[in-house]
């Protein structure tokens, strides 16, 4: 099985990767790592974790969500922060729901699914003072993987690594010792250099639409709801749960696709899945046997993907995990389903996600900040920049209603984009570092 997360290790691991690949094919040597050992949870002390908190500040947010004038924001592998949006010049954080394992979030009425580490649980949030855990589908994800290592496994559930400094590794063959990810098994777990050790993340290790009673999900998004059904990537494979009973889901069929899937985006009775080499369409009209149109390859990399009329916007680009080395965003017809193909291409700095509505695009464009475009005409984009906020580290957004929600490096922003000749800064909610 494919690890679901590895694409999320840190680039300080890749960078191992690098030091690691300098070995002749054969080589005999003692290395000094350093050895992270398994640390080890019953389900019963998973469960007991979860609960509703008080609002607490965000340090390494993850997938952005919105439903009925109020933000979800997860915190990487440790729960939801809440916030009342309905003033987007002055958002309140609420509550924090805590979920341990958890990286991703949908919502269908008064329901909201999140996952824990191999389960989904399911939470009413009818009354968000006092949201109750209702039900669990155990064990749905099963190919939930750590450092390639199973997390739930015959010794509990995998959460979290001890680190053991200073084991002496002793090396005969560099090609049958190092794993891709740049490291290598030892033991019960890995090790790693001292250097790579110093900055790696438990986080990273384990990670990884409205009037229809759906929410609305960034375009990172690796959960998103389609009429009764809740679609999950879980590692190579698109994981189905009929949620008509909206508290009683059931877990139906999987899909398999492919090793580098990363992202889901619904439009209408289509979902568009990016991966690091492509995109799939694939027909839902059967809810629960998906059948594949198509798919547009492009080059390796990093890959979310938007929808709006007859074209997919998709952004590309390089990072150590993606093992691509380009930045761009590509505008594909997909006019003929079983036949998309390449509009127009246009250069970008480093981009992650992106949203769409009406024809006002907004691109998150990492280290170059946040851009805004009017993208009615699909050849012209880059002659038609409406806005770029180059101060910012942008990562995912959510454009609805003319309020741009966006979470960055350092804060949640909101832009108010009624006039998109004037887009404006309305508020910001800061990150801890």
């Amino acid at each position: 099985m494919k690890n679901r997360y590895l694409s999320l290790l840190s680039a300080t691991v890749a960078l191992v990767a690098i030091a690691f690949n300098s070995c002749t094919d054969k080589c005999e040597t003692t290395r000094q790592l350093v050895y992270f050992r398994p640390v080890y949870s019953t389900s019963a002390e998973v469960k007991a974790a979860v609960r509703l908190e008080a609002p607490k500040e965000m340090i390494q947010p993850g997938r952005i969500y919105f439903k009925d004038g109020y933000l979800f924001i997860n915190e990487a592998g440790e729960g939801i922060h809440i916030i009342d949006n309905r003033t987007p010049a002055n958002p309140k954080p609420i509550s924090f729901l805590k979920i341990p394992g958890n990286y991703d979030l949908a919502i269908q009425g008064n329901t909201l699914y999140a996952d824990s580490y191999i389960d989904l649980v399911v939470f009413d949030i009818a009354n968000l003072a006092a949201i109750k855990e209702i039900n669990r589908l155990e064990g749905l994800f099963n190919n939930y993987m750590a450092m390639g290592y199973m997390v739930g496994s015959t010794h509990g559930i995998l959460t979290d690594w001890q680190r053991v400094d200073d084991v002496e590794v002793y090396e005969s063959d560099c090609r049958n010792t190092y794993q891709p990810w740049g490291g290598m098994y030892y033991d019960a777990g890995f090790a790693l250099t001292s250097s790579a050790a110093s900055s790696f993340s438990n986080k990273s290790a384990f990670a990884p639409t409205p009037s229809t009673g759906a929410g609305i999900g960034g375009s990172m998004a690796r959960f998103t709801l389609v009429g009764n059904h809740l679609y999950a990537l879980d590692g190579t494979k698109l994981d189905i749960v009929d949620v008509t009973n909206t508290t009683t889901p059931l877990a139906k069929s999987e899909f398999q696709l492919s090793w580098d899937v990363e992202t889901l985006f619904p439009y209408s009775d289509k979902l568009f899945v990016g991966s690091r080499t492509g995109m799939y369409i694939l027909d839902l009209q059967q809810p629960e046997s998906p059948i594949m149109i198509s798919k547009y390859d492009h080059i390796r990399s990093c890959d979310p993907v938007v929808v709006e009329g007859d074209h997919a916007f998709v952004t590309l680009r390089s990072g150590s995990t993606c093992e691509g080395f380009t930045n761009q965003l590509e505008v594909i017809d997909i006019t003929d389903m079983k036949a998309p193909s390449l509009v127009a291409t246009y250069p970008m700095t480093n981009p992650h996600g992106l949203g769409i509505e009406k024809g006002t695009l907004f691109i998150c464009d990492g280290s170059d900040g946040l851009k805004a475009y009017d993208a009615t005409n699909v050849k012209t984009i880059s002659q038609n920049q409406l806005a770029h906020y180059s101060t910012v580290q942008a990562l995912d957004i959510i454009p609805y209603q003319n309020v741009a929600m966006m979470i960055g490096a350092d804060g949640l922003y909101q832009y108010d984009y009624t006039n998109i000749k004037d887009i404006k800064l309305l508020s910001k909610l800061p990150i801890v570092k």
